[in-house]
This record gives C-alpha cells, structure tokens and sequence, in this order.
C-alpha cells in the first residue's frame, strides 16, 4: 500500500510541475504574443491556441472567433517569431497543420516537438 501511495505522491507531484510550467507559459506568452501580433485579439489567439496546441492552420482561421485576415495574419506572425511551428506544410488547398512546441513540450515533459 506505502509503495502504490509513494507513486501517487509522486505523480501529483510532477502534474503540480507541468501545471505551474503551464501556468508560466502562459503569462509570459501573453505579453509576447500581444507584442508580437500588435492585435486586439492576441489573448484570444493565445488562448485558442492553449486549447488546442495541435491544430491545422484553416480550424484556426474558421474557429478562433477573429477576423479571417487577421487571424492568418497572427498565424503569420506566430511562425515567424517561431511561437507556433509546422508539422504539416501547406500545400496545394490543404491547410498546415501546426503546434505550439513550447506547450507540448511541457505537456510530454521532454523535447517532443
């Protein structure tokens, strides 16, 4: 029983670290990205990416709740400033598919992405 306790300790113990990892990320990205974009609606950019840190790059465009040029322009802006990167060019009529690496990563607890 003290050896199945030990292992729940030390769980909750490294979910408590990528939470406060997460949690950091989070608002130091909110300064960045809303000088980064120069746009009223970085936070909301910011926050639909932390819900979804995998995504193809037309959901993002269609469900982010911001204008169709100025969310491709903050896609834009993100890969440049290498916030977001692609797993998945673009090509032809298909959309990319793209990640936030430094939120998965923290989510993996290792260099995945």
């Amino acid at each position: 029983c003290q050896f199945f306790l030990r292992g729940v300790q030390m769980q909750a113990e490294e979910n408590q670290q990528k939470a406060n990892e997460i949690l950091a990320l989070y608002e130091g990205k909110k300064r960045e990205v809303v000088e980064q974009t120069r746009s009223q609606y970085g936070i909301l950019a910011l926050d639909w990416l932390f819900e979804r840190p995998i995504f193809k790059s037309s959901d993002f465009v269609a469900s982010a709740g911001i204008p169709a040029p100025t969310a491709r322009r903050i896609l834009a802006v993100l890969r440049e400033a290498r916030v977001l990167r692609p797993l998945v060019e673009a090509s032809g009529r298909r959309a990319a598919v793209l990640c936030f690496p430094a939120l998965l990563n923290i989510a993996e607890g290792r260099e995945a992405f």
